[in-house]
């Protein structure tokens, strides 16, 4: 199928992209986002309803949806998140919806997705606690065999996002409820092959960029005053939750890199516990075996 803004000789008195591009690109990278020409190809492509791949064959555009482009990168550059002006995350394989009061999933979580995949044996129950959009759960739906996953997540505004994604998703379970409760998933007791939690966990007072201040909500980003304030009762409810043999794996702040560690080997029900680091060198995530 070839676009109509790919014909060389139709509109030729329209708006070019070329130009727009740059002009969008140096409006970010004024306003200090990290990816500028990125981001504006992401919006410019969004606003045309092709692949980005596919802007190199767009030569002119229609003087609406140059407009609708101007607006997003006015939008973008006043730090609303990308990804809220797309209304999707990309995590591994899936498109995520998500917008205002959901925690938008972050590239590094893969890692934790990836590890949990791997422990994933056919026919596993999987636990994601903090769940928000589904990221983890549903990666794992997507890309290993469990024979039921539960996503666990107390926001409601998130929890609306969540069912929404999970919904092509048969085998995926989604519970509403506060992963701090000490009778959390009581059905699931001593059953848990693999238990993952992304939950909050930037100590209260960490500086943050605006698209987290403003647009991220706190409950999902801030972990008390040391960022372990959620960690700490998941790591114990974790060790009743899982089987002998079943594995947690916990995603932390880079400053975690040592206390989230010796957290599961002082509960006493954990072995084989190992840091892991991201792919910029940070301690990202800790995983460890139940006895």
């Amino acid at each position: 199928m070839t676009l109509a803004h790919e014909h060389p000789s139709e509109g030729t008195d329209r708006p070019r992209l070329a130009p727009a591009l740059a002009k969008g690109t140096d409006r970010l990278a004024a306003a200090g986002i990290e990816s500028p020409r990125v981001d504006a190809e992401l919006l410019a492509a969004h606003v045309l309803g092709i692949g980005r791949g596919r802007l190199l064959l767009v030569d002119a555009v229609r003087g609406a949806e140059l407009r609708r482009f101007e607006e997003l990168i006015e939008q973008r550059a006043r730090r609303i998140p990308l990804q809220h002006l797309l209304g999707t995350a990309a995590f591994r394989h899936l498109d995520l919806a998500v917008g205002e009061g959901v925690f938008v999933p972050r590239p590094e979580t893969e890692l934790l997705a990836g590890w949990g995949i791997e422990h994933t044996a056919p026919g596993a129950t999987v636990v994601d606690l903090c769940s928000g959009t589904g990221a983890l759960a549903l990666t794992v739906a997507d890309e290993a065999e469990p024979g039921l996953v539960v996503a666990v997540e107390r926001s409601a505004e998130a929890s609306v996002y969540l069912r929404r994604n999970a919904a092509a998703f048969p085998r995926v379970r989604v519970v509403q409820a506060d992963v701090t409760a000490p009778d959390l998933l009581d059905e699931l007791v001593g059953q848990v092959d693999v238990l993952l939690c992304n939950p909050p966990y930037v100590p209260e007072g960490t500086p943050v960029p605006p698209e987290v201040a403003d647009h991220d909500p706190a409950e999902a980003v801030f972990g008390g005053a040391d960022g372990l304030s959620v960690i700490r009762p998941v790591i114990g409810r974790a060790a009743e939750l899982l089987r002998p043999g079943g594995v947690v794996g916990i995603e932390h702040d880079d400053v975690h890199g040592s206390a989230v560690p010796d957290l599961l080997r002082a509960d006493g029900r954990f072995t084989d516990v190992a840091a892991h680091r991201d792919l910029a060198g940070r301690p990202r995530f800790a995983t460890a075996r139940r006895a």
